[in-house]
């Protein structure tokens, strides 16, 4: 049996890609904190910044509040780090459903981030004028070419029951996009029922680190299918995402395989 109060149950490197079964998601939230913390130093002392892209849902929101109140192992420098979303609901920044208003809540006010630190994806445009605007943003800040892609240097993405991650849902128009770093995409098969902007395959595979965060059981069947490696990504769009960097998988034991 494991030790209870051990900070990860089980460590496994397979096939490129490194899993992580934690306790539940509160542990899985300290490792995700303490990885995240990491790789910003690391980024840091290596090219001077940080940029990550951030992912929505309740299971990173437990990890931003850790580092929004960070001290010694999840401290970030954050005078020195560049904030970005990995996709977007169509919906006003106010609502409810946005993913901007919950990293507002749980790490961007109570860590005072600069603004002019946090990139939001526009959604008061239609979803394709606001895909273009944030592809415009990403090309102005990592200063690359219309035929360059951006390189973070960690981008956290999340599993639905169906296997999407960010905004890329299966059989999805949007996975077949390689010649743009962001797109639009009509609604899921999940709620909300609103259209979303994400970032596109060829961007998340080229991020310096990609770390999944993965909490419950609803999650178990699609995670099984997607570690398998047999998975084909227009079935469970997560197994789409092979970065040229390393990739981790951060999921607790409700969502694991048996």
């Amino acid at each position: 049996m494991p030790v209870p109060n051990s900070p990860l149950l089980r460590a496994v490197r397979m096939n490129d890609s490194e899993r992580m079964i934690c306790r539940d998601a509160d542990q899985l939230a300290q490792a995700a904190a303490r990885r995240i913390s990491q790789w910003a130093a690391q980024s840091i002392l290596e090219r001077g910044q940080f940029t990550i892209a951030l992912a929505g849902g309740s299971t990173p929101a437990r990890t931003y509040r850790l580092l929004a109140h960070g001290v010694g192992e999840t401290s970030i420098d954050w005078s020195k780090t560049w904030l970005f979303f990995g996709d977007e609901r169509c919906v006003p920044r106010e609502d409810d459903r946005s993913n901007y208003r919950m990293v507002r809540e749980t790490l961007l006010s109570p860590a005072s981030i600069a603004p002019d630190h946090v990139f939001p994806i526009p959604t008061l445009s239609s979803p394709g004028e606001s895909a273009g605007d944030y592809a415009a943003t990403l090309q102005q800040f990592f200063r690359t070419s219309a035929s360059q892609l951006p390189v973070f240097d960690v981008i956290l993405l999340g599993l639905g029951d169906d296997g999407h991650t960010a905004s890329l849902f299966p059989h999805a128009a949007a996975l077949d996009v390689v010649d743009v770093p962001v797109t639009n995409s009509p609604p899921g098969t999940l709620p909300p029922p609103v259209d979303r902007v994400t970032l596109t395959y060829p961007v998340l595979n080229s991020a310096r680190h990609v770390m999944f965060l993965v909490s419950g059981e609803s999650k178990a069947v699609a995670l099984a299918d997607v570690w398998s490696g047999h998975a084909d990504a227009h079935d469970r769009p997560a197994a789409g995402v092979r970065p040229c960097g390393t990739l981790t998988w951060l999921v607790d034991q409700a969502a694991a395989p048996r």
